[in-house]
């Protein structure tokens, strides 16, 4: 798959790259899809909720009144579960809610997402970010305005961390960055496009290629 490289203008520098036909031809399966972004969301979970059971509910554990002999319905102690300020039956415990993927079902999900968003032409290579001296946020958002204006939130893949460019999209609702070694499927799937960068396509290109002669 042959893609051209844009300016930060939207403009096409002249200059194309060779993307690999094994991850952005592949046929998306939508089901590893699925639970790739479900384990995703899932480990987002902090899982911290807690209730108070009724050993653990404030009040003393005096009996109110003895069993028999008074007429009304027999009563334990002011931590019963039926009274107000009593603990909670069956309450949320903490606990996680992490889910295990295996590694091939996660790269298979990653791989159906890129081939999908291919498919869709919404993968766009835009050359290095070299002149972001200072952070910028305006320029930054204007830079996919120029590259698809009709994306609703785009997905920017940069192949290292830079301290400049992060700060120019970290408070910018319609970008989402991230380095070539973190991308995700949620991330994926969750933007109208995606853009790398041209060093981290090539750096992309060359991992491929070598876990192809690994494997051979």
């Amino acid at each position: 798959m042959q893609l051209d490289i844009i300016n930060i203008e939207g403009k096409q520098t002249g200059r194309t790259i060779e993307l690999p036909e094994e991850i952005f031809g592949a046929e998306p399966n939508s089901h590893v899809i699925w639970l790739a972004v479900k384990q995703y969301l899932a480990a987002q979970r902090q899982g911290t909720h807690k209730v108070k059971t009724r050993a653990e509910a404030n009040g003393s554990s005096r009996k109110l009144h003895k069993q028999k002999g008074t007429g009304g319905a027999r009563k334990g102690n002011l931590r019963n579960p039926l009274y107000k300020g009593g603990g909670t039956v069956f309450g949320p415990k903490p606990h996680g809610y992490d889910i295990k993927l295996n590694r091939k079902v996660k790269d298979l999900a990653k791989i159906g997402a890129l081939s999908a968003k291919a498919k869709d032409n919404k993968i766009f290579i835009v050359e290095d970010l070299a002149n972001f001296e200072k952070p910028a946020s305006k320029q930054f958002n204007q830079i996919f305005l120029n590259i698809n204006p009709a994306a609703r939130k785009s997905l920017f893949v940069m192949p290292e961390y830079n301290e400049n460019i992060y700060k120019s999209f970290r408070n910018l609702s319609t970008v989402c960055g991230t380095l070539i070694s973190d991308i995700n499927t949620y991330d994926i799937v969750n933007s109208d496009s995606v853009v790398f960068t041209e060093s981290a396509a090539k750096i992309f290109v060359e991992e491929i290629a070598e876990e192809n002669k690994t494997e051979a």
